[in-house]
């Protein structure tokens, strides 16, 4: 099996551990067309859960200087978009997360084959 397979998918295989410096090693010393081609693949689908985890704790700890205010709205039953963000957002994390994870184990055996 030519070396520049191994590497492709190991770039996606990275999703197990060292998710972005994987890849962007690879990229960056590889000379194989191909190879750069399946590493920056990798490494955006790798970047775009972290980007999502990124804005989504910002969101989060923006919303938690409303709290107080919060906290009586759901006594009185009143919900509004930062007080279910949390969970929203936990589920469409949690959704995005395995997609991304079963596109980059199917991709790496993809070029495996």
């Amino acid at each position: 099996m030519p070396n520049k397979k191994i590497l492709s998918a190991l770039c996606y295989f990275s999703i197990f551990f060292f998710p972005l410096l994987i890849p962007f090693v690879i990229y960056l010393t590889s000379d194989e067309t191909e190879v750069k081609f399946h590493a920056k693949r990798s490494f955006i689908s790798h970047f775009i859960p972290t980007l999502l985890l990124i804005v989504g704790a910002i969101l989060f700890s923006l919303s938690l200087f409303t709290a107080e205010k919060r906290m009586v709205a759901l006594i009185n039953h009143q919900f509004d978009f930062w007080t279910v963000f949390p969970f929203l957002f936990t589920l469409v994390y949690s959704l995005l997360f395995v997609i991304t994870f079963i596109w980059n184990i199917f991709q790496g055996v993809k070029v495996l084959k």
